[in-house]
């Protein structure tokens, strides 16, 4: 009995050592502390290339495993936090070529997607599909081991690290393995940048404006002082054309005279005279003219 069961458990490391598949560029999720501490010690001790059936049944069985905590359907329980330094920074239209490893074919299904981690979800469609995967009659094709992803327009889903993944997922159905790998990254970068150009844009423009405001202002003030001086003038004029006016209807007419004030002395002769220098003193009363 003891014989057996250590040719089971050689057999059982064989195949685990054997691997079956997973990303290998761009740098892809990893175990780490974190997952330790939701799916437990042995499901992260799991091969990288094994399937999630078999590190779920390995970690069932453990204490230290948290199957509501533990994401294993979601990029094989592998967390962002334990893979941070790995993040890729994308524009959208960027093209990523990837390499994918398959230590042993197994015949399925594979796509290739950005994944919402709070939901586990396919954000639009698959980047890239396979209908066959690793097929174990014609063989691995090179396309499945290499190939390229453009990066679509997501809008703001994808800016935050850890919201989203670009997950390859495979699926054997006849055999029920599945294997999934993640890649961390952002997208919208670009945006961010058009957006702080336009921000230095209209930062530059509102500059302008308030030069160009304060050079009207400083026109202006000009203007106002010019035509201040303008005024002062007429004024002078007004003045010296006023004097002039009275001294000479003083003097042309004949009559009763009376002071009115210290400036003005009006003819009472009923006529003329006396209605022109009414006239320039009423003005000078109320402001218009200045003696």
């Amino acid at each position: 009995m003891t014989m057996y069961r250590s040719l089971f458990a050689a057999a059982a490391l064989i195949a685990s050592a054997a691997g079956h598949g997973m990303l290998t560029s761009p740098s892809p999720r990893l175990p780490g502390p974190l997952m330790v501490a939701t799916c437990g010690q042995q499901a992260a001790n799991q091969d990288t290339y094994g399937n999630i059936q078999a590190l779920l049944q390995t970690a069932q069985n453990q204490p230290d495993y948290h199957p509501a905590e533990c994401m294993a359907w979601l990029c094989k329980g592998y967390t962002y936090a334990d893979n941070t330094a790995k993040l890729q920074h994308y524009t959208v239209g960027q093209v990523v070529p990837m390499a994918f490893d398959v230590r042993a074919p197994h015949t399925g299904v594979a796509n290739v997607s950005i994944v919402n981690t709070a939901t586990n979800q396919i954000i639009g469609q698959p980047l890239k599909s396979y209908a066959s995967f690793a097929s174990n009659q014609v063989g691995v094709q090179p396309d499945e081991l290499s190939f390229s992803v453009t990066i679509p327009d997501v809008g703001t889903q994808c800016a935050t690290p850890g919201a989203c993944v670009i997950q390859h997922y495979w699926n054997a159905a006849s055999i029920d393995q599945t294997y999934e790998s993640c890649i961390d990254f952002v997208v919208g970068a670009g945006g961010a940048v058009g957006s702080s150009s336009s921000a230095a844009g209209s930062s530059s423009s509102s500059s302008a404006a308030s030069a160009s405001t304060a050079t009207t202002s400083a026109t202006s003030a000009s203007t106002a002082t010019t035509s201040s001086a303008a005024v002062t003038t007429s004024s002078a004029t007004s003045v010296s054309s006023t004097s002039a006016v009275l001294a000479t209807t003083q003097s042309m007419c004949s009559g009763t005279t009376t002071s009115y004030g210290a400036t003005v002395t009006v003819t009472h002769d009923g006529k003329g005279c006396e209605l022109i220098q009414w006239a320039v003193w009423s003005a000078q009363t109320i402001g218009f003219l200045s003696i």
